[in-house]
């Protein structure tokens, strides 16, 4: 029996991942939730497929080059081949002071997650995307990597010091840039997605939107046809500046 299209999502056991995975289920894929816990991995493919989400676990820790690549393979074995992946996992980091009072290890441990993670995944991953008819890859980034609203004067962000977390999603939306370049002349599109201030574990649910309504601007990248673009960052408002 043939079996449809397939989606992975890294960090798909709570939050916008898991949001992305049902919508992206609602829509017919079949969706590979990837999470580091076994124990938070299977709890949230019994809750998709209560809702009728034909949803499969996935062991993947993306800051672990051995499970990336056994996550890779177990693909392989499985379908063959990968349609979409969304780079979800991501870390906000503990440091939130002044440039000055953050550690080189303070910035290696959310570059890990948020953008050697993803390096690592995708490059991974790419044999199985290139298999696909039109492959998509989706970053999740945010407005707080976009350099131009950093420094802007008037922006709501210029008195915020996140250094560790808004320089990975700088580097993250550098990264998709070049992957989107090196792959300009295949069907796949490479785009970053930036959700919005949204309420989940990693801003201790302070956000203004939720999960759901995060997750659908990951859902329209990783379903765009073949005029879509590639290479951009884009909120539900529209292109978000570099």
């Amino acid at each position: 029996m043939p079996v449809g299209r397939i989606a992975l999502i890294t960090g798909a056991n709570k939050g916008i991942g898991y949001e992305i995975a049902r919508q992206m289920g609602e829509r017919g894929y079949v969706v590979l939730v990837g999470a580091r816990d076994e124990v938070r991995g299977k709890q949230a493919v019994e809750s998709l497929s209560a809702g009728g989400v034909e949803a499969v676990r996935l062991r993947i820790d993306v800051t672990d080059e051995t499970s990336v690549v056994d996550a890779a393979a177990e693909i392989e074995r499985r379908y063959g081949r990968l349609d979409v992946l969304v780079n979800n996992a991501g870390i906000a980091g503990g440091s939130t002071g002044a440039p000055s009072t953050v550690s080189a290890a303070d910035l290696r441990q959310v570059y890990e997650t948020n953008v050697l993670g993803v390096v690592s995944v995708t490059n991974a991953m790419l044999p199985l995307l290139r298999r696909a008819e039109a492959a998509r890859i989706v970053n999740m980034s945010s407005h707080l990597g976009s350099l131009t609203l950093n420094s802007a004067p008037d922006s709501p962000f210029a008195g915020l010091n996140m250094v560790a977390y808004q320089s990975s999603k700088t580097a993250l939306n550098a990264v998709t840039v070049a992957y989107a370049k090196e792959l300009r002349d295949t069907p796949i599109k490479v785009n970053a997605a930036s959700p919005g201030v949204v309420a989940t574990d990693l801003n201790h649910h302070r956000g203004n939107r939720t999960p759901a309504q995060g997750a659908a601007i990951a859902v329209r990248l990783a379903t765009l046809d073949d005029t879509g673009p590639s290479g951009a960052c884009l909120a539900e408002e529209g292109v978000v500046p570099w």
